[in-house]
Parts: structure tokens; sequence; C-alpha cells
């Protein structure tokens, strides 16, 4: 068997640090955003009924920190009574846009065809972007699951951006862009986003011209925008355990400097 090294009791270390904080359920005090709280009160300030469209835009290694903001965006449109139509620039975002969808409907009682209905995936999304501003139903003329467009009450007064009270692109690259530049430009609809962190600063020049609407962002972004809601969440579980490990590091950042000096003037006064 292996020597165990220092290294090894390191990781064991961390380890047993995320888990006893996440066992304890230690509370952490999250100052929500400005920008967090702008995209709450968009989707608070929406109409009882209004018709949104949610595009996952994202590839399935972004899940762990994607799937925390999707439910926090989701929960909060079904609990203020608004209707979904669920789309995907991404084939590998369909499959998760789906579920997640179906799972959050089911929390809130909501039925498929009425408060949410999911169109799927359409490739080269410039393309499909632009062809949604002409006509939906030409877009997708049937679901996900292959149902005609025309078999949904929710679709029924459905036919372009016209008839959609905003866009949310939730994202780990750059498609975002595209809803600005092509939806918001030319169709005049209201685009907002629920990013991966690394790609706020990318969005920040359009929140300051106002193309972006409203951006929630990272696990922190879900952390706090499930405090707005007031429910529990994996954002701040995330959060939680992304803190303990960062704390842990830097103490071992401080104990591994304090040894290293102790060695040197140890050496020095041989």
């Amino acid at each position: 068997m292996k020597k165990l090294e220092s290294r090894h009791y390191v990781f064991l270390g961390l380890f047993v640090v995320i888990v006893a904080a996440m066992l304890i359920n230690v509370k952490l005090d999250i100052k929500v955003s400005a920008e967090t709280q702008k995209m709450y009160d968009y989707i608070d300030s929406l109409p009882q009924g209004s018709v949104l469209m949610v595009s996952f835009d994202h590839e399935a290694s972004a899940v762990p920190e994607i799937k925390p903001l999707a439910l926090t965006i989701l929960r909060h449109a079904f609990k203020k009574g608004h209707r979904l139509i669920g789309v995907s620039l991404l084939a590998e975002g369909t499959g998760i846009g789906y579920r997640l969808m179906q799972e959050t409907a089911r929390e809130y009682d909501k039925v498929y065809g009425r408060d949410l209905v999911y169109l799927g995936f359409k490739p080269q999304y410039i393309a499909a972007i632009l062809s949604m501003g002409e006509s939906i139903p030409e877009t997708f003329p049937e679901d996900y699951l292959g149902r005609p467009y025309t078999q949904f009450p929710l679709l029924d007064s459905v036919e372009n951006y016209d008839d959609v009270a905003g866009v949310i692109s939730i994202a780990d690259g750059s498609l975002t862009t595209h809803w600005i530049e092509y939806a918001r430009a030319r169709y005049g609809v209201t685009v907002t986003a629920a990013v991966a962190a690394v790609m706020m600063t990318t969005y920040d020049p359009y929140i300051g011209s106002g193309q972006l609407h409203a951006m929630v962002g990272g696990l922190r972004g879900a952390a706090e925008y499930e405090k707005l809601l007031k429910i529990g969440g994996s954002g701040r579980r995330g959060m939680l355990a992304q803190t303990s490990a960062h704390v842990y590091v830097i103490i071992m950042i401080i104990i591994g400097n304090v040894i290293y000096i102790a060695e040197r003037k140890r050496k020095s006064g041989a």
C-alpha cells in the first residue's frame, strides 16, 4: 500500500471541512447584488399570465453551475403565475432544459400545454432566432415530443416575439449575444440572462448600454436569488461548499508559509 503523503492529508482535510460545513448547515450572510435584484424585479413586475421564452443555451458540462440559476428563474416565474415556452440553441441543453422545466412545473402543479410548453432544439441558432421573429409555429411546428404546435392552448395566441413578454437566455457562453443582436435589435424583444460567472464581465457592456435588460450570474447569483425568493436550494449549498473550500485553502497557504519561513530560519541559524 502506497504511503500517504502530506498533500493527501491536505485533500482529506478539504473533504472533511466541506462535509462538516454542509452537515452543520452554516448560514451565510449573502448580500443581494444590484444585478440580481434587477432580474428579480423584472420577473416580479410582469403581469400574471405573461408568456416568457426560456432558452437553454448551454452545454452539459456547465450543469453544476447553470442548474441552480435555471431553477431559481423557473421557480420565480411559475410562482408569479407566468407561462413559459422552452427552447434551446444548443443540442446539449435540450434534454436538460426539458427535465428542469418538467421538474419545476410539478413543484407548482403546472399543466403542460397550458402553463408551459417545451419546443426543444433548432439548429443554426441565428437563423432560428430570426425565424421565430417572423413565426414561431413555422419555426417549431411541433414540440419537443413531436406533438403539433396547434395542440397546446398556451400557444394559441403566440405567433412571434410580439406575443411574449421577454426572452431569458440561460447560457454558459456567448449565445446570449445572438439574442441581443438579432431578437432585441431587430424585433425589440426584452432580453435577460442567467449566465455562468465567467461570462458576467462579457455581458457588462450590454447591461450598461441597456441592450441586455437584466442579468444574474454564477452560484452566487443563484444563492442571492434564492434569498429573494425565501427558499433553500443548490445555489446556497454550492456557495457554502465553495466558501468553506476557499477559507480552508487560505488557511493552508498561511500555514505553509509559516512552516517555510520557520524552516528557512532554522537552516540559516544552523
